[in-house]
């Protein structure tokens, strides 16, 4: 998620983008939860013809991002290894 807000439809599109297949069915619930649990905040914008609920990542967001990211890469460097050694 970049550091701009978004809403949940162009979120699905960025994902798209990237290559990630999610429905929209999915994802509303997991963007509920990681507001549950402080890693992102949600605020409504009503200007438009349709209301919208924007999503934006916290400070601890980040630091979870950021932590889980560093672990990600650690087991990806160690699969690549396992994966050579074949």
């Amino acid at each position: 998620m970049s550091e701009k807000p978004a809403y949940g439809y162009s979120l699905v599109n960025e994902m798209q983008a990237a290559g990630i297949d999610v429905e929209q069915n999915t994802l509303y619930p997991l963007l509920r939860r990681l507001e549950s649990q402080g890693l992102l905040r949600s605020s409504w914008d009503t200007g438009e013809s349709r209301p919208r609920k924007y999503y934006s990542v916290t400070d601890e967001g980040r630091l979870t991002a950021e932590l889980l990211g560093k672990e990600w890469r650690r087991i990806n460097t160690a699969m690549s290894r396992l994966m050579e050694e074949k």
